[in-house]
């Protein structure tokens, strides 16, 4: 699959770790991670990867402005703002629900960064959040500015090539490391970063299980999600090979009670991993999907038998508006 051009934002190839130190069934699975933290500060996490493709386009359309959308905690929109900056461009945020009290975490980071917010309703960001964008891009045109949106989590058929260039990536790591990847891990929420991974685990014809473990919504169809975003890639890169849905693996156990919400148990373990390992996860999207793939281990689900690599994809400033549920 012909790649698009992309602007270079992150800080790659990410490394990647041994993690068997906590593995609970070492004769079942050995376990690694890829750092995907490392990408960047300000632009942490997996999202950069993403931006890279979307924000290339956007300075094509000689855009001005990015618009964008997610939580109050959101790390997309946090990099989106960072990167906005970077390029000395503006960004423009529709954040769902706004927070009581003082800015913390991602959105004290936003307003750092001099991003434009307009908060919404959890009802219309669910119902009318690309309206109230398209809304807003056209107050900019009106304006004569130009100005480019960005989907929730830049999940679309531009943003999976980060992570399809992210599977090349570890193809070239496997070969420095000498070790060969039956699963590939990482959490869902959006798709995006799946269905990069995906897609390119299809097209290489590589075989491996691709799993990802849904933190935000159970009753979500991932899969139609997931399959949607590839079908975007594969016309924008006018890649007309059929590219095989059916060999997807998505986990929905490990929600719990929605996004953004852990469980004791859940924080429980992220303390006792960082106390372990030195590695932080978030209590949003990498500290529940770990979670789950140490259950599954535990298990032995056939999934995660033989050498599985976690993506660490970030989240460490939302943690910091949940810390007095940590102690």
């Amino acid at each position: 699959m012909k790649k698009p051009e992309r602007i270079s934002l992150a800080n790659l190839p990410t490394p990647i770790f041994s993690f068997d130190k906590i593995n609970p069934n070492k004769d079942f699975s050995t376990l690694y991670i890829k750092r995907d933290d490392f990408t960047g500060v300000e632009m942490s996490g997996n999202k950069v990867r993403k931006l890279e493709y979307s924000l290339k386009e956007a300075l094509d359309q000689n855009a001005d402005v990015f618009i964008t959308c997610g939580g109050a905690q959101s790390n997309h929109c946090r990099a989106t703002a960072a990167a906005a900056a970077t390029l000395s461009k503006k960004c423009h945020l529709v954040l769902r629900t706004a927070p009581e009290g003082t800015p913390e975490g991602n959105l004290f980071l936003d307003k750092m960064l001099d991003a434009e917010i307009t908060f919404i309703s959890a009802e219309d960001y669910k119902s009318s959040r690309m309206e109230i964008m398209k809304g807003i891009q056209k107050d900019y045109a009106d304006k004569g500015i130009v100005a480019y949106i960005l989907p929730e989590g830049a999940s679309n058929g531009i943003g999976l090539f980060g992570y399809y260039s992210a599977y090349e990536e570890i193809l070239m790591q496997e070969k420095q490391l000498g070790i060969t990847f039956d699963t590939i891990c990482v959490a869902d929420g959006s798709g995006g970063t799946y269905a990069g991974l995906y897609a390119a685990n299809e097209v290489y014809g590589k075989n491996k299980k691709m799993v990802t473990i849904n933190i935000y919504n159970a009753d979500d169809d991932a899969v139609a999600g997931v399959s949607q975003i590839i079908d975007e890639a594969a016309e924008i890169a006018a890649y007309n090979e059929p590219i095989n849905k059916n060999n997807m693996h998505v986990l929905t156990d490990y929600v719990g009670e929605g996004y953004a919400i852990a469980s004791d148990e859940v924080r429980a373990f992220i303390k006792d991993i960082a106390k372990n390992t030195g590695v932080i996860f978030d209590p949003v999207y990498t500290g529940k999907s770990f979670y789950g793939l140490i259950e599954e281990i535990k298990k032995s689900n056939p999934l995660f038998k033989g050498n599985v690599l976690f993506i660490h994809t970030g989240g460490l400033y939302g943690i910091f508006p949940q810390k007095e549920l940590f102690f």
